[in-house]
């Protein structure tokens, strides 16, 4: 179970997560020592990722056959401790979470391009439903939207990319020598352009003669921006990544908008539906991807499991 949560996505593969196991249940703790001060200053995408590795830890859970009771911030004295997850009440899994069980290590970020192929709508309206069972909203972006998204996206990364800060701890994570088991590594990214910009483009303008559509673009956003709701909202994003993946999708971040503050703001106003946006994914259709590695299982026990 603790091996199927280790594989949610995180930013810049990070890995921002621990657990311990208790005699009643699982916790799981925000690591702050692997926290991005310069990228994600007020612990945002830090909470993000835990909360998509609490609902993959979730969904093990609930495929092997038991009911997965989970209380989120469970004390106000230890606000690393985000959620606690109690295995209980022997069941037959339910076969859309079997679904989603097994799409676990198949899901992969995909950085590259994406094949010519339109979503269907009745897909979104999954991706939609999935958002929603997890207390998020998603409203995606017309193509009039997706044209100011551009602009915006290229103004953020020209305030990251001068941000002498910035541009190391990226390096940080990004610029790894082989072997190492967090981060993400070269072989990630080969074939994808170092300009986000591209990701709204590749297709084309919208609405161009001849061109097919453009990648689905999705927001993920909470009606506050509160711990809870991002928490909330992690656990939404890996909903829906897993539900992408067995409908044969891959998805990819556009982050810039949603990581500098400004164009957070500038990005919500976009949105005009009040809600706060946490995730900007663009999905589509791709070819197979290599997996990203893992830290091992030990570096994320707060103590050693101990047999029952």
């Amino acid at each position: 179970m603790l091996r199927s949560a280790m594989l949610a996505p995180s930013t810049h593969n990070t890995q921002p997560w621990l657990f311990r196991c208790t005699a009643t249940g699982i916790e799981l703790h925000a690591d702050p020592r692997r926290s991005l001060p310069v990228t994600d200053p007020d612990g945002r995408e830090l909470i993000l990722s835990c909360g998509a590795a609490l609902f993959t830890l979730r969904t093990a859970i609930h495929a092997l056959g038991f009911h997965p009771a989970t209380t989120l911030m469970p004390s106000r004295a230890d606000p690393d401790l985000l959620a606690v997850v109690r295995p209980f009440a022997e069941r037959t899994p339910e076969p859309k979470i079997t679904r989603l069980a097994r799409a676990i290590p198949r899901r992969r970020t995909n950085r590259r391009p994406f094949l010519p192929t339109a979503i269907p709508r009745s897909t979104l309206a999954v991706l939609r439903h999935a958002t929603e069972l997890e207390h998020a909203w998603m409203p995606s972006l017309s193509a009039e939207q997706c044209g100011r998204l551009r602009a915006l996206t290229a103004r953020a990364r020209v305030a990251q990319l001068t941000d002498p800060a910035f541009v190391a701890e990226l390096r940080r994570w990004t610029e790894l020598s082989a072997g190492t088991r967090d981060g993400v590594p070269s072989y990630a990214t080969d074939g994808c352009p170092a300009d986000e910009s591209w990701l709204l483009e590749e297709f084309g303008p919208p609405g161009a003669a001849g061109r097919p559509d453009p990648p689905l673009v999705v927001a993920i956003g909470s009606l506050t921006d509160e711990r809870l709701d991002r928490l909330r909202a992690g656990q939404a994003l890996q909903r829906v990544l897993l539900t992408a993946t067995g409908a044969g999708l891959t998805a990819s971040f556009i982050s810039p908008p949603v990581m500098v503050r400004s164009a957070r703001a500038e990005l919500r106003r976009l949105l005009g539906c009040g809600v706060w946006p946490q995730v900007l994914l663009r999905l589509g259709y791709g070819s197979p991807l290599p997996w990203t590695p893992r830290r091992p299982l030990e570096d994320v026990l707060l103590e050693t499991l101990v047999s029952a």
